[in-house]
Order: structure tokens, then sequence, then C-alpha cells
């Protein structure tokens, strides 16, 4: 068939002998853990490159463990802390390390913030004395060591504070901190969202000075949410979110001195709207900070002198659509760095001076560089993970710094991710593909060669092949001039004389993947059990998704769900068109973004969808925040049809098929708000629709038996507007 065009199939391999197969797949097993895939937790190199550390969970004892291992025999050489002998706790969640590895963070009690923050209780644990030190009564947020690991800082109510671990003293080092105001050294909601970090201040080299910033939000628009709770009125949560086209927090970058004791401004310039990043480089007195403008299209690079209070911009980078912050900024011992950049159309590596002239591009080609793990000094290696096998592949490679001498470290072909060692010597690969759970092997840095396994999934792996678990095909489909890629999922008993309904699923946000060559996840044993239900379910990459170059991702700018639905239109057309799919049975789903996009194809495709399930999605984008929606979109005051044409909230008037809405009202992410204007919306053009409001759930609706309810509730609703007609 010319607009199918199968580049590989991958067979999972627990489907060879469909007779002796008698388990299907459940609802309840899936969401109580009989699926649950064993992963290498907090790993963490030592210092002396021989040997890693590992939390380790003991079900039994309900106890955790900092576990010591060689990387050359895997075998356990050491407990370093256990919590059982710990009398302050009962157990820890998370662990850091002091710079010499003397010290230890260890993290109890931790509750979520928002999507990456938390708060906690945090103790300092000393490996040589076992003397464990409370760093503040009171809960609080990223604790981080000084390079000598004589104090730890970390943020208390919107400020920041010092304790001297050695004279036990704590000292506050800012003073104007207050909720809903001004924070200190702590991200705002939007930063810590759509920049993704948390913490907003970095030691320097020596410890004698901490760079911060602080967000002033006093004029950022309020949302508040009700949380119903269990008691007898609710309460509300009010925070600031600062929508698209809003006023933002007033960002500016400080200095604070320890010996000198007092606080200085960095000179930015007359206007900043976002510092996306801050670090210090290998000189005592220079810190890096990246600087966006709103519409982040231009971003600076800049490195300030605290000894001479200078600002120069290292590099500018410039885009007509945006660019994209990077975390891989690396200085070396010269101070000239590393930068990873798709100035050429592609994500690449760079090389710069001290000075910000280019050396050269280390990486080239039509493919995205999607992983760098760090530099060898003494090698002059760089080792980073690409998608040069394939977009919906990663291989993990080494490359000279002069850009020679490039070397695939992986062999399988699939998802192959690194740890390495610190010295460079060892890496720890993670590997897996559509048929492979997750493999832990201990690899050989220079050459790539498997020195042992660490961990398979073998029990997994053997649970499942008592399953009628389906193969997962990939290939390319060719609509609207590209080659998408595409995975699809059939029942295991599929006969291409009978017709099947289809389910479509798909996120299709900028820059994102769901068609990728790794291990299932929660979903696809979902997918598996519509499956054994007789559905054939599909998922495509349109056009704004990633890894595919720059131009790619970058074509929906200013029209976020237009080339999207488009692409997912004329694909459920060309799937119909199949003997083997019922034209008349073809549904979609999504999460998010995904419900965003599930809307608006159910209500402009309304001659191809019979149905579709949004879960939290975003019905207009002038509901969502700043950062994320004019990256993409500028703002609504400068691109108001692209906001309002691509609005599912706008063309309910054109539903004909069944509609399912979720959302969870905690949403502080996509806000309810999105759900309840499109109900209003419905209502108003008399459409008829079903919807679930999960109370005080946020933007995942998860917690006891909420994901068994909610996949329930789609599976039921499949049923009753799918798969109507199924034989088996």
């Amino acid at each position: 068939m010319k607009y199918l065009k199968f580049s590989f199939q991958i067979c999972l391999f627990f489907t060879a002998v469909l007779s002796a197969q008698t388990k299907e797949v459940t609802l309840e097993e899936i969401w109580n853990g009989t699926f649950r895939t064993e992963r290498l937790d907090a790993l963490h190199s030592m210092a002396n490159g021989q040997q890693y550390s590992v939390l380790n969970f003991n079900r039994e004892e309900r106890s955790t463990s900092i576990d010591i291992y060689d990387y050359k025999t895997l075998e356990k050489v050491n407990t370093l802390v256990n919590s059982s002998d710990l009398e302050a706790m009962d157990y820890f969640t998370d662990y850091t390390f002091s710079k010499d590895e003397s010290q230890i963070i260890l993290a109890t009690n931790e509750e979520s913030v928002f999507r990456h923050s938390v708060l906690g209780n945090y103790y300092i644990y000393n490996v040589k004395d076992g003397k464990l030190t409370l760093i503040s009564e009171e809960k609080i947020q990223e604790p981080t060591l000084s390079p000598n690991g004589n104090k730890v800082a970390f943020a208390k109510n919107n400020n920041l504070f010092i304790k001297d671990l050695i004279s036990g003293e704590t000292f506050q080092i800012t003073f104007d901190g207050e909720k809903n105001k001004i924070i200190n050294g702590i991200t705002d909601w939007v930063y810590e969202e759509e920049f993704a970090f948390v913490r907003a201040f970095d030691w320097n080299a020596d410890g004698s000075q901490i760079a911060y910033i602080r967000f002033d939000e006093t004029e950022v628009p309020e949302f508040s949410m009700d949380i119903y709770g269990t008691a007898l009125y609710q309460t509300q949560e009010v925070f600031k979110y600062p929508k698209a086209g809003e006023a933002n927090s007033k960002v500016s970058l400080h200095i604070y001195n320890l010996k000198a004791t007092k606080t200085d401004e960095v000179n930015l310039g007359p206007h900043v709207d976002y510092i996306a990043r801050i670090q210090w480089t290998k000189n005592n007195d220079i810190l890096s900070a990246q600087i966006l403008n709103r519409h982040q299209n231009n971003l600076d690079l800049i490195a300030y002198n605290s000894a001479t209070a200078k600002t120069n911009v290292l590099l500018k980078e410039v885009d007509e659509a945006y660019v994209d912050v990077t975390d891989n900024l690396t200085f070396l011992k010269d101070n000239s760095f590393i930068w990873t950049s798709e100035k050429d159309g592609y994500n690449h590596i760079y090389h710069y001076s001290k000075d910000g002239k280019l050396i050269n591009q280390i990486t080239k080609g039509n493919w995205e560089v999607t992983n760098y793990y760090g530099f060898n000094e003494k090698t002059k290696t760089i080792f980073y993970q690409s998608v040069e096998n394939g977009s919906i592949n990663r291989d993990v490679y080494s490359i000279k710094l002069n850009g020679r001498n490039k070397t695939r470290l992986t062999e399988e072909e699939g998802t192959n991710g690194a740890d390495f060692s610190a010295d460079f010597s060892y890496f720890i690969n993670t590997f897996s593909n559509a048929a492979t759970p997750p493999r832990y092997t201990l690899n050989s840095a220079s050459t790539g060669k498997v020195i042992k396994l660490i961990k398979d999934n073998k029990g997994l792996a053997e649970q499942l092949s008592q399953y009628g678990i389906s193969k997962k095909e990939f290939s390319t489909i060719e609509i609207n001039g590209y080659n998408l890629n595409m995975w699809m999922v059939k029942p295991a008993d599929f006969d291409a004389s009978k017709e099947y309904p289809l389910l479509m699923f798909q996120y299709s946000g900028p820059g994102s993947q769901q068609v990728a060559n790794s291990w299932i996840s929660s979903n696809d044993y979902w997918y598996q059990l519509l499956a054994q239900k007789g559905y054939i379910v599909a998922c495509v990459d349109g056009r704004g998704t990633g890894f595919k170059g720059a131009a790619f991702k970058k074509v929906t700018q200013n029209e976020l769900g237009k080339y999207e639905v488009e692409d997912q239109i004329a694909v459920a057309k060309e799937f119909g068109a199949l003997p083997y799919i019922d034209s008349e049975r073809i549904g979609i789903w999504g999460w998010s973004f995904g419900g965003f996009m599930s809307s608006n194809c159910l209500f402009k495709g309304n001659d191809v969808f019979k149905m579709a399930i949004a879960v939290a999605p975003v019905s207009s984008w002038r509901f969502y925040d700043s950062i994320y929606t004019e990256r993409y979109m500028s703002t609504p005051q400068e691109n108001a049809s692209g906001y309002d044409e691509n609005s599912p909230i706008n063309h309910v008037d054109k539903l004909k098929g069944n509609f399912l809405l979720i959302h969870g009202s905690g949403d502080d992410n996509v806000h309810v708000q999105n759900t309840m204007r499109l109900v209003e919306a419905l209502v108003q053009a008399n459409k008829q629709f079903d919807w679930g409001i999960y109370p005080d759930k946020n933007h995942g609706i998860y917690g006891g038996n909420t994901r068994l309810h909610l996949y329930t509730k789609m599976t039921d609703f499949l049923d009753e507007n799918l798969g109507d007609k199924i034989s088996k």
C-alpha cells in the first residue's frame, strides 16, 4: 500500500505460541503494580570512578539504605548508611553527596509543592563518624552543600539561609521573601513548570559567593483553586499564575558575598524578561546566565565578573521561532565551554572559547543530539546520546573535542541511555525496546563493550509470556508531504479479512515524541487490554513533534493546533481506507496537549472521528501560562487569530460524535477552568457529551483508586461508542 511505508517491525518475544497464552490483561493489574518494572534508583558514581552508590528499599523492614557497589565485580562492598540505624528518621527518600563525599544530605517527609518542587526535612549525615545533623526544624527546600562541605544553603518561606556546619549557626541572607509577592532563590510557578528548574541559587567554586534569582510576583495575577478535602468547609489555594499576555514576575540577579556579608545586584541592563539559567564558571568570580526576551527567540549567554562588576555577552542565539534553553553548558578548565544548539537546523554540540568565539562544531548531520553526558578532560572526549540511528531510537556515542573519532558505544536497536563513572572509564547502559524490558549492563566507556549484566527484568518478561500480548509495529506513513513515524497494535489473533474499530492516541506537543522504540508504559498495557477486546490502537507523531530537525518541529509556530490537527485527521482518513479498519468506528484520545488535540480533532474532523476522550485539555491557549504559550504563539495581543481559530472552545458547534471530557479540580497546570469554559460552550451550543471531574486531583489525576476508576470509565466509554460491533 503506497501510503504505508513499513520501515521495520518489533515483535514481542512473548507472542510466539498463541495457543499457550491464557491470561488477559486487566485494569486492576495495570494499576496495582502487577507489571512493575525493576529499576536502579538514585544511582550516583563515586568520585574514585570505580564504585557507584544506589538507593535501596527494604520493603520487609520498611527501611532505606545507600549501598556502594564495585563497577568491576558489581558486588556490594559497603553500606554507607541505613535508616534502620538512625533514630531520627524511619526512612529517607533521596540523598546528595558533598563534593568530597564525606557528607550526605538525606531527605525525608518530602511533600510535593508543584510538579518538581518539594518541601521536606533534611539531615546532614557524616560518613566518617555517623553523626546526623538536622538542617532545620521546619520543612525547607533545595538544601545544597558548599563545595568544601562546611556550609549548606537552603530556602525557607521564600528566603535564603546558610547553616554553618562547623559552628552550627544558621544565618539568613535575604529578608523580603513573602508568599505571593517575593521569592528568593526558588523559582516561581511558571519558571518551575516551563523552564524546569526549582533551585535558583548556586555556590561559586570556592564557596565564597552565592548567586540567586529574585522573583517579584507582586503584579502577577492570582489564580485560586478550591480544595474540597474531607472537612466541613473547603479551603482555597491561591498562587500566582501568569497566563498568556499577562504580567510575569520581575526577575533580578544577585550575588551574596559571605566574607563581606553583603549582597550586590547584577546589572543586566534596563529590562530583563527571563533569567532561564545561572551557573558559575571555573573562575570564582565569573557567573554565567542565560537571558531570554519575552518572545524567547533571542537568548544571550552572559558572563558577569563579580570582582569588576562588568558584564559581557559570550554568545547570542537568535531564531525566527524560539530558542531552546540548554542544560548542557559545560565550562572546561580553561573556561572555554561546551554548548548545544540547533542553529544549523539540528541539535548539535559546539565548543566555544572563554570569550565566546566558536572553536568548532563537534557533531554534525541531519540528526539530533538528545542528551549530553559529559566531558573527559584527560582524554578530551565528549559522551552523548543521539538519534543518528533513526529518530525513534537512541544510541550512546563518544567523540573527541575536535570532532574526530566518533564511536558508537551501544549496539542494540532501541533506546540506550548511559550513566558514566566519575572518571569516564565505565558506564551503566539502560537499554530497552518495544520487545525488551529495561536491561542494565556495565559497559566499557572506551569501546562500549558489555562487561557484565546488572539487571534484566527477566521475571517481568517471563510473567508477560503468560498473556496474549500483541506486537507493536513501527512504520512510517506519508501525510501532507511528510513521512511521519507511527506505531500500531493489533489484536493477537488479527484477521485481515475482518474490520476492527480503531483508537488513535497522540500528544503532538512541540518537540514531543510518542513513537519511540522503548519499553511499554502503563498506557501500553491498556492498549494491550483493548487489543484483546478487539480494537486496533495506533499512534502517529505529526508535524511539530521532535527529533526530526528544527524545521519539522517549528512549522507549527503561531498556529498551535492547526497543522497537528490536519495531520491527525488525514491519518485517520488513511487508516479508514485500510480494508481491516472500520472507517465508521475511529476514535481518538489524549491527555493535556493531547486532550486539546483530541477535542479539536473530534470537532474539526467530525466526518472522520466517531468519538474522542480528552483528559485535562487546554480548551483555549488564552487560559494557559505565559512562558509555554508565548514561546510558540507570541502573545494573544499580537496573535489573536492564532489563539482563537485553533482552540476547541471556539469549535463546539461542529460536534457530532461522542465526547468524554475529564479533568482534576486541583490541576495547578491546566486549570479546570479550561474544562468548565468548554462545558459551558458545549451546553450553550446544545451539544450532548459526557464528562467527569476528579476532586482535588492535579494534572496527573492519580492517588488511591483514581487511575483505575479513570481507565475503567474510559474503557466503558470506548466499548459503548466504538466496540458495539466487535467480533472475535
